[in-house]
């Protein structure tokens, strides 16, 4: 007998048949020079080639890709099936001006009451709000040139921490000095642009940001790239009134989880800082945990957005896939990527998510997204829709965490979530996730290769990082037939998934399957190649972005050695308004956090 396999139709698959099995990643662990030597021997005619085909036999991806028939045929990027409209939501304009769907989603918020802000309990810590901010400088406590000065003091401080830390790759003073005074101006004028006007936000840098040119935390694409005009979502944001503080560091073009980057120096996780970010939206949620910024943007392929906001215990927002728009930034050609907001509330996170939305006019047409809107928190009918939500628990791949704080906090929520509003949690089975994981990796990296390309060709490929050229090899590996079959499976975890959505609305997992892990000292100036951790960050993520579901993460507590956990919902496609009001609840039942050891205050009055 050969050794073809054929897998039955996925509407006949018999879900009792189906049996959870962990993902065990067989591959070494490599730092320092160690990882310089193997890298070399991978990039070797004939040796390398045959080292990647070895390892990729034995973690099961040449049976998959290349022995395995499925019957359903490709899905080259996300096809969503018609959704009803979400209940207790308003709809936004979406090709309307951002500022007034900012209005819109102030309209939405609970009333603001600045005593509760500004009169606290200085023993208990809170981040400052957008609505703080706002507050602020409309009652002159503050100004945002001041703000200003205080945040290029803290951004200049980083900059000369041994080893490098920095939060930021391309940064310029008087660019923020400048923004900032027109913004004072205008709160002097009474003509403020928006609720976000004088918000300092960071740009993650594969995302198009004027004055800088967008490098992907590089050394050199800079000088392959000469475009430094905004992104449409930074655009978006500038017409908001809001203050770009510069380009927030990031794992070397997104090929990472952890956020390690020699290029420029590797971030360091605001709770503790000999541990790792999480990336590779690194540099974007460390400067909104630091406190540094209000919000800022990250991109997520593969939980780029949601790895570091839960070891940060910041929120962060995956939006469904077309939502935002791509144009200017280094993804805008992928399948699986979303530009989308970090912020240290649900509520921030709304306002950005409403300042940025609206798809391109290509998805506009092959996707038909519904209307946006969002949810009107404080109203009965929306509270009402949070108590018949039913939440889907898929109980073994929930519980397959390195510590079972983890998963213990996961389900005190879950529990308080069913006591306190009535939520039903439903037992789910999610099948197939070793092939999903397969289909994820295949994609994403296929499309990475081909973007980069060009470049390597010309060069550059020398320049990159180790990871990021071990990486690299292995997508290098990948065949036109690896791809359609990657996609072929990607229809096949569609119909799963939506399958599973006609009996729940929201699955709810941890976002990752551990804490902040410890950053080698030996990986620091070479990188690291680590696929059991990466596997572990990503254990929860991959479904969001394969098949472009909307997702967040909250920050639900802490584990005993006080490191944040995060709390996963995903929706249904276009669900982005109900994932944030349930978020928002789930935020409400955690109460208070921890101050940051790294946190700076950067709007005191006194």
């Amino acid at each position: 007998m050969g050794k073809k396999r054929v897998m039955i139709p996925a509407e006949e698959l018999d879900l009792s048949t189906v049996k959870y099995e962990p993902e065990v990643i067989d591959t070494p662990h490599l730092t320092g020079l160690a990882f310089r030597l193997f890298v070399r021997i991978l990039e070797t005619p004939l040796i390398g080639p045959a080292i990647i085909s070895y390892l990729k036999k034995k973690n099961g991806m040449v049976e998959l890709l290349r022995s395995t028939v499925v019957p359903e045929p490709p899905m080259y990027k996300p096809e969503f099936p018609p959704q009803d409209p979400e209940p207790g939501t308003i709809l936004l304009e979406e090709d309307g001006k951002p500022e007034d769907r900012v209005e819109s989603a102030l309209r939405c918020l609970p009333e603001y009451d600045p005593a509760k802000s500004w009169n606290v309990d200085l023993s208990q810590f809170r981040y400052w709000k957008i609505r703080d901010y706002a507050y602020g400088y409309r009652s002159k406590l503050v100004t945002p040139s001041m703000v200003a000065e205080r945040i290029i003091m803290v951004i200049e401080e980083f900059s000369h921490k041994k080893p490098p830390a920095p939060l930021l790759v391309s940064f310029d003073a008087e660019e923020v000095r400048k923004q900032a005074a027109a913004s004072t101006k205008r709160f002097e004028d009474g003509k403020p642009l928006s609720i976000l006007d004088g918000i300092f936000m960071a740009i993650k840098d594969d995302i198009g940001c004027h004055p800088y040119i967008m490098k992907g935390a590089t050394t050199w694409m800079d000088e392959t790239n000469s475009n430094n005009e905004d992104a449409v979502c930074v655009s978006r944001l500038r017409s908001c009134g809001v203050i770009l503080v510069g380009k927030a560091n990031m794992h070397e073009l997104g090929m990472g989880t952890t956020g390690n980057n020699p290029n420029y120096g590797t971030t360091r996780n605001p709770h503790a800082p000999e541990r790792y970010t999480g990336g590779s939206s690194s540099g974007p949620a460390a400067i909104v945990a630091s406190g540094i910024c209000s919000a800022a943007l990250g991109t997520d392929g593969g939980g780029s957005i949601r790895i570091p906001s839960s070891l940060f215990g910041v929120v962060g927002l995956k939006t469904t896939y077309g939502r935002t728009d791509l144009r200017g930034s280094q993804c805008e050609s992928g399948t699986e990527e979303i530009i989308g907001p970090i912020a240290s509330s649900v509520e921030d996170v709304t306002l950005v998510y409403a300042a940025i939305l609206g798809s391109c006019p290509m998805d506009k047409y092959t996707l038909k997204p519904s209307p946006p809107c969002l949810p009107n928190f404080p109203s009965l009918e929306s509270l009402n829709a949070v108590g018949s939500l039913r939440l889907g628990k898929y109980t073994p791949w929930f519980n397959d965490v390195q510590s079972t704080d983890v998963s213990d906090k996961c389900e005190d929520i879950l529990n308080q979530l069913s006591k306190t509003y009535g939520c039903e949690v439903v037992e789910i089975v999610i099948p197939e996730l070793h092939e999903m994981r397969t289909a994820h990796l295949v994609s994403v990296g296929s499309q990475i290769l081909t973007a980069l390309n060009p470049d390597c060709e010309d060069g550059k490929a020398k320049e990159l990082n180790y990871d990021s050229r071990t990486n690299m090899a292995l997508f290098r590996s990948f065949t036109a037939s690896d791809y359609v079959a990657a996609q072929c499976l990607r229809r096949r975890m569609m119909y799963h998934h939506m399958e599973i959505f006609k009996r729940v609305d929201a699955i709810v997992t941890p976002t990752t399957g551990m804490t902040a892990p410890k950053i080698p000292p030996s990986a620091l100036k070479y990188g690291e190649t680590d696929l059991h951790l990466t596997g572990s960050l990503m254990q929860f993520i991959v479904a969001a972005n394969l098949l472009g579901l909307p997702a967040i993460s909250v920050p639900i507590g802490y584990d005993k050695q006080g490191l944040p956990i995060g709390l996963q919902l995903m929706g249904r496609p276009w669900g982005d308004a109900s994932i944030l009001r349930l978020a928002s609840v789930v935020e409400e039942l955690c109460g208070s956090k921890k101050r940051p050891v790294s946190f700076y205050d950067v709007l005191k009055t006194s």
